[in-house]
């Protein structure tokens, strides 16, 4: 029952200070003047609040140390009005403890970070040295790898590589009303679920509370927002979900240690990450700074092919729910099964990439 209760529980409550929160922060940034204004390769045509990303990183890392503080209080009181399917878990989450406050301090310092280039825009290159540190930081103090089973060099290179470069990813998405928290909240429910079938309790409910989280949020900012995640939002989502796969266990108890559920992180995240390759690579191509902002993307020209925002954002929805579903059969898959579901995302990362192609000829992004 906890294993469903928990995870419920974490989900309202993060919706319900999102919401709260994201409201506030709309008019407090629009009194103070803390707006994105129109212009450039940006695509709305009035300003529009910035900070949304403040509360909906606050509705996850406030309940995570609320959460590690109560059950530290309440293993050591052991009240006797405490259910005891919650009561089994306190001790997991008080060892959990050391760690969820590492993340949220690195979550807290890639918000901030991220807030004052929203206020104050950043070089590149600065912006990139702080991600790369907060990077180090959760892979070496906080023992957070891929592959941990592997010499730690090489492990701990490739997750920190991973870290970057999701964080990034996110980052290099959030150009389009909802797309970013959409995406997010996909990858992030599709991660939870997978958590919860291995048998974990705190990894879900931690992708539970940034599902709410982006829940609450996004109603504000659908097409056309009234408030933007900004680089603090889109920094600190990117960094949850790249942290949130490494302490995901893709692996299914009752199957045994099938290799394949490795793969999953990749799978679900396949369309975000091929944006970000796809636009990378045009800008090179372009002659132009590959951190430069621009209407290359995959939304852009799905909108130049007369597509509304709101079609262009749900069809990226769907097609990275429709790599991320599959994902879920990867813990338990023979090689058979693993290699029908790698065919079947690079299938669908190659109708996005002609669906490219045949927007080629529109005119050329500025």
């Amino acid at each position: 029952m906890s294993q469903f209760l928990i995870p419920g529980v974490a989900f309202a409550t993060a919706a319900c200070l999102s919401a709260l929160g994201t409201w506030a922060m709309r008019r407090r940034s629009l009194a103070r003047g803390f707006i994105d204004q129109p212009g450039g390769h940006k695509g709305h045509l009035a300003g529009v609040a910035l900070g949304g990303g403040v509360p909906v990183v606050l509705a996850v890392v406030l309940p995570i140390v609320v959460g590690a503080f109560a059950a530290r209080w309440l293993s050591a009181d052991s009240p006797e009005w405490l259910p005891g399917e919650i009561e089994k878990h306190l001790g997991g989450i008080v060892d959990k403890t050391p760690i969820a406050l590492q993340i949220v301090l690195a979550t807290l310092l890639m918000c901030g970070l991220g807030l004052y280039d929203d206020a104050r825009p950043m070089k590149a290159r600065s912006k990139f040295a702080g991600q790369l540190v907060l990077a180090v930081f959760l892979v070496v103090q906080c023992d957070l790898r891929l592959l941990s089973h592997w010499h730690f060099v090489p492990s701990a290179l490739l997750s920190i590589l991973w870290i970057v470069g999701v964080t990034n990813s996110f980052n290099f998405l959030d150009n389009m009303d909802g797309l970013a928290g959409g995406v997010a909240l996909i990858a992030a429910a599709v991660f939870a679920v997978t958590a919860m079938l291995a048998g974990q309790l705190f990894v879900p409910t931690c992708c539970w509370l940034l599902v709410g989280a982006l829940a609450g949020f996004l109603p504000f900012n659908v097409h056309p927002a009234s408030i933007f995640l900004g680089d603090a939002g889109s920094l600190s989502i990117g960094l949850l979900v790249s942290v949130f796969t490494i302490l995901t266990t893709f692996a299914d108890p009752a199957a045994g240690q099938r290799p394949f559920g490795i793969y999953a992180p990749l799978i679900v995240l396949a369309v975000p990450l091929y944006d970000t390759a796809s636009v990378m690579l045009l800008r090179w191509r372009a002659g132009v700074p590959v951190w430069t902002g621009d209407r290359r993307h995959f939304s852009h020209r799905l909108v130049r092919r007369g597509m509304g925002v709101r079609q262009a954002v749900v069809l990226i929805w769907l097609a990275t729910l429709l790599t991320a579903l599959p994902a879920l059969l990867l813990p338990k898959s023979d090689w058979l099964v693993a290699t029908a579901i790698a065919v079947y995302t690079l299938l669908i990362v190659f109708l996005v990439g002609l669906m490219e192609r045949l927007a080629s000829h529109d005119e050329p992004a500025g």
